[in-house]
């Protein structure tokens, strides 16, 4: 079988998947077990994958989602406490006393407090807190997906404290060939992993700075009477504004000190200043714009949320400084559980693993650390919660069966779209000693591709975590296949893995079980094909911006790194 008929038959379970929820508007709890069946039908028939594996493999599947879930379940659970709590209200009369503007809301909200939540803990964490929050302000349900989701685009490159760069790209590096070129180039592997930081650092700072902009453009198109473009960008002195107050840090922070900050320091440097400033009328909108009245919204925007409404308040009147207690807590929780150089997180990890490795003799290995997820940190800060704002049984009750009517929905769509994804990734394991699903594609796009190939580099990190819902799995895919496309066509490889970090970071907007994720902590099941087709724009944007960046960095600047020998 050929490398082009490999390449089309793993294709299929992602057309099935598109064509389903985006051409057919099938709920992902529909389309989910569909597609799985997809999967395993081709990875039995055709790829000839013994039946033990897939087994092995949907089981680790299913403890992956089982991480999911109870993040996403302490994401909602937080949110309803602060509700039944009076928090909720604290913190909207805090963001409309910034601005009451929803384009300057989303930007902070999003993309400056998501961004620090992402760069604390990841695991899709920011969407799953940020959306609901949103909603709680008066946001439709489907424009805060859609805005969260944006959001884990370029902060996610370094997200819980550079994990997509120390486990993913260094794991996926892991081969005797990059040993032997590092130690040929008289180079150890963390100064090659500091140039690929470093490279992957300026290339998203140049292209994620006008994401916010984008942002607007996308509430004001599709959640405003106008459907107007012109109104979202109209904002763009303060757009561009936070773009780099995020970006400039990040990249600073990328170069100088390594994968583990840039996200965490450049979106709380980038959050005091775009907040002091829009506090003393900077670069602010002239006109303040608002979602249309809450009659006129389509019937798609609104989920069954259990955040508050702008029109039914929940509990005593609270102090803002109070109301914002918790999330001040659970930031400081993520970020000490997440610094390696502090014990917390080894400790956690230690103290409660579950494993179960070498499923059936296949090599294969499921594990979870309950008490290390940020699942746990949210539960914790719910229970502190609970004594800080002086709440009652009955409401705390109240907000833990809330919380679980909405996680139900989303439990069907992540038991098949998950346990797919590992069939998926795990199918290199076959009679017929074909490449994985995943790779057989990745490898015929470079063979057909050329010497123009850092324009499509980060098409392949984009599909792996859209495949896998995870910057830092695409990059254990894909990295060392991008390293020999490097050597193929003699470019710096350094550039490629950076290209592959932006590609991966970008397919975090469109990644099938995060949008379902998402959409479970606003009660928005089912409307999984609407939030794509609309994330699909911005992920476009940033792949192809970043593929430009690194045709630019190859073919007039002529960039190379140490491990090749010279730009071709």
């Amino acid at each position: 079988m050929g490398l082009g008929i490999q390449a089309l038959l793993a294709v299929t379970p992602i057309a099935i998947a598109a064509g389903l929820l985006v051409g057919l508007r099938w709920p992902a709890s529909r389309a989910m077990p569909v597609v799985y069946v997809a999967v395993v039908l081709l990875a039995l028939l055709v790829w000839r994958v013994p039946p033990v594996h897939i087994g092995a493999s949907t089981i680790q599947g299913l403890v992956i989602t089982f991480d999911i879930l109870f993040i996403v379940f302490g994401a909602i659970l937080l949110l309803d406490t602060l509700k039944y709590s009076g928090a909720i209200t604290a913190i909207r009369r805090t963001f409309t006393s910034i601005s009451p503007d929803r384009r300057v809301q989303a930007i902070i909200i999003a993309w400056l407090f998501g961004g620090f939540i992402e760069g604390a803990s990841g695991f899709g964490t920011p969407a799953a807190i940020a959306a609901p929050l949103l909603v709680a302000l008066g946001f439709p349900a489907l424009a805060a997906v859609v805005v969260g989701m944006i959001a884990q685009s370029m902060p996610s490159s370094f997200g819980a404290v550079g994990t997509p760069i120390l486990v993913g790209m260094a794991g996926g590096l892991e081969s005797p060939e990059v040993e032997a070129r590092l130690a040929a180039a008289g180079l150890d592997f963390s100064a090659y992993q500091q140039l690929v930081t470093a490279s992957a650092a300026l290339v998203q700072g140049l292209v994620g700075s006008l994401i916010p902009l984008l942002m607007a453009a996308m509430i004001t198109r599709f959640f405003g009477a106008r459907r107007s473009w012109a109104e979202g960008f109209a904002i763009w002195p303060f757009a561009l504004f936070a773009g780099l107050a995020f970006a400039l840090p990040y990249t600073l922070t990328g170069v100088l000190l390594g994968p583990e900050f840039p996200t965490l320091l450049g979106a709380l440097v980038g959050l005091v200043v775009v907040v002091a400033a829009a506090r003393r009328g900077f670069l602010m909108p002239k006109t303040v714009w608002d979602f249309p009245p809450r009659q006129q919204w389509e019937l798609e925007w609104s989920g069954e949320s259990a955040a508050p409404q702008p029109e039914a308040e929940q509990g005593r009147p609270m102090a803002t400084w109070l109301a914002w207690l918790p999330y001040g807590v659970l930031a400081i929780l993520l970020v000490i559980t997440r610094l390696p150089q502090l014990p917390v997180g080894a400790w956690l990890r230690d103290s409660l693993t579950l494993a179960w490795n070498d499923m059936f003799g296949t090599g294969i290995q499921a594990s979870t650390t309950p008490l290390y997820l940020p699942g746990t940190m949210l539960l914790a800060v719910v229970l502190v919660t609970f004594v800080l704002h002086r709440m009652q049984v009955g409401q705390l009750r109240r907000a833990f069966g809330d919380s679980a009517r909405v996680l139900l929905g989303a439990t069907v769509a992540l038991l098949f779209a998950v346990p797919m994804v590992r069939v998926y990734i795990n199918s290199d394991v076959n009679a017929l000693g074909l490449p994985s699903m995943p790779l057989a594609m990745a490898e015929w796009a470079a063979a057909n591709v050329g010497g123009v190939y850092p324009l499509f580099a980060p098409l392949v990190g984009t599909f792996g975590s859209f495949i896998a819902g995870s910057t830092t799995v695409s990059n254990l895919m894909f990295s060392l296949f991008q390293f020999g496309i490097a050597e193929r066509l003699q470019i710096s490889g350094s550039l490629l893995l950076a290209l592959q970090v932006a590609g991966a970071a970008a397919g975090n907007m469109v990644a099938i079980h995060n949008v379902v994720a998402a959409c479970a902590t606003v009660g928005l099941l089912g409307q999984e094909g609407a939030v794509l087709r609309k994330t699909v724009l911005p992920t476009t944007y940033y792949v192809v911006a970043a593929g430009l960046v690194g045709l630019v960095a190859v073919l007039v600047f002529g960039v190379t790194d140490p491990l090749i020998a010279s730009p071709r």
